[in-house]
């Protein structure tokens, strides 16, 4: 096996030892062969030490995506062991989970790969040249290993433009299903996998849909930003009195009525489709003499990432400071605010922060109850600080 060889400038091999795979294009020396774009290179230090073994795109900021500290060959073997080492984590941590994602790139060291499984159906993406290039390998050691009855294609991110790669949907194995009923907890959410946004639902709350619900019974609930009705439908079956669930889409929301009435909780929920920002604003702004009445006791607050980039966090934050100030003012006191952040961007303490400095402009007091990541099938690498996004806190409202 005859591989490019890429040499680290000084100083710029300790991230990667330490277990980071990004390797970008200003820290490269140089390589000691030419290599084309997608092919596999061995990575080694200003003194000659070997790294290990990545996928190389000078197109790329991230000229290297390492997978191995080793020299090894990226063939069936070497995918067929990466990804039967998620499927076995899935399976230790995850156990009554019969949805969940199977590879989560950087999480599960394969980098550029995502695969996420609803029931007997698999979705792929693939968000580097090098994976897309292996694509038919993945391919062949998915069925192998999991039989699904199709494998679908949902690479139209717009990321993948970076990498030099153009939009592409379809079907690589199989006949693609109309949609299909996914089980998460005890409820069903119809996914219509090749038109629904992401691969078809958000796997990474399906944990917290259920512990949240258990905040639920026998109150009002207020679910914002409700998507598919995730956590709407789960409280309702947790026997809250009524749950108002709002989403600007009405697509979404279109959908979530149906999953509604599919699970036997059409009758506790009502759908709104609308902006969350100005029905929250509405409902909080009164006259003078005028006095608000609160009268949920459970609020879920779960936004779309505010920020993509450094440059917009602050606009994000004062995004997220409205929308818990404004929450604040409907939930009764004893009642419970469930809160989530989805941004890399935005760590758990400076969500919080925000949190209460909304509490403290509201003049409310807080009781931190629970706290909330990604489920299980979205591992965190803590040398890898991107794979960890999805943190939530649950609060009660003291007075």
């Amino acid at each position: 096996m005859s591989l490019a060889t890429v040499i680290l400038k000084p100083g710029e091999a300790d991230r990667i030892v330490a277990g980071h795979p990004w390797i970008y294009s200003n820290s490269v020396l140089r390589l000691t062969a030419p290599a084309n774009d997608g092919d596999a290179v061995q990575v080694k230090d200003h003194r000659q030490r070997l790294i290990g073994t990545g996928l190389y795109n000078s197109r790329s900021k991230i000229i290297v995506r390492m997978l191995d500290h080793d020299r090894v060959e990226l063939n069936t073997a070497f995918f067929r062991s990466r990804i039967e080492a998620a499927l076995k984590h899935r399976q230790r941590w995850y156990p009554g989970a019969s949805s969940y994602r199977l590879v989560n790139a950087e999480s599960d060291f394969l980098s550029g790969l995502i695969v996420d499984k609803y029931e007997d159906v698999l979705v792929l993406q693939t968000s580097s040249l090098g994976m897309d290039k292996r694509k038919h390998v993945i391919v062949d050691v998915l069925q192998e290993l999991m039989s699904p009855t199709a494998i679908l294609e949902r690479n139209d991110m717009p990321s993948r433009k970076f990498e030099g790669l153009a939009p592409v949907t379809g079907v690589l194995a199989g006949e693609a299903p109309a949609s299909v009923d996914v089980r998460l907890n005890s409820l069903v959410f119809k996914a219509d996998l090749t038109e629904g946004h992401k691969t078809g639902l958000y796997l990474d709350q399906q944990a917290n849909y259920q512990a949240v619900a258990g905040f639920a019974k026998g109150v009002d609930v207020l679910d914002c930003f409700s998507f598919l009705g995730g956590f709407a439908l789960h409280a309702a079956k947790a026997e809250a009195r009524r749950v108002l669930a709002l989403d600007q889409s009405e697509d979404a929301v279109a959908a979530a009525r149906k999953n509604a009435e599919a699970n036997g909780v059409a009758d506790k929920v009502a759908f709104e489709t609308i902006n969350v920002f100005d029905w929250l604003k509405s409902q909080t702004t009164h006259g003078p003499g005028e006095r608000l009445v609160p009268r949920y006791g459970l609020i879920v607050l779960d936004p779309p990432s505010f920020t993509r980039n450094r440059a917009s966090v602050g606009d994000a934050l004062r995004g997220y400071k409205e929308i818990h100030l404004r929450a604040l003012k409907l939930l009764k006191p004893g009642g419970i605010l469930a809160t989530f952040c989805c941004s890399h961007h935005v760590d758990a303490r400076l969500f919080e922060e925000v949190v209460l400095a909304a509490s403290a402009d509201a003049h409310k007091t807080l009781k931190r109850v629970a706290q909330y990541g990604q489920a299980p099938d979205h591992p965190v690498i803590p040398s890898i600080p991107e794979t960890e996004y999805l943190k939530g806190y649950a609060y009660e409202l003291v007075r």
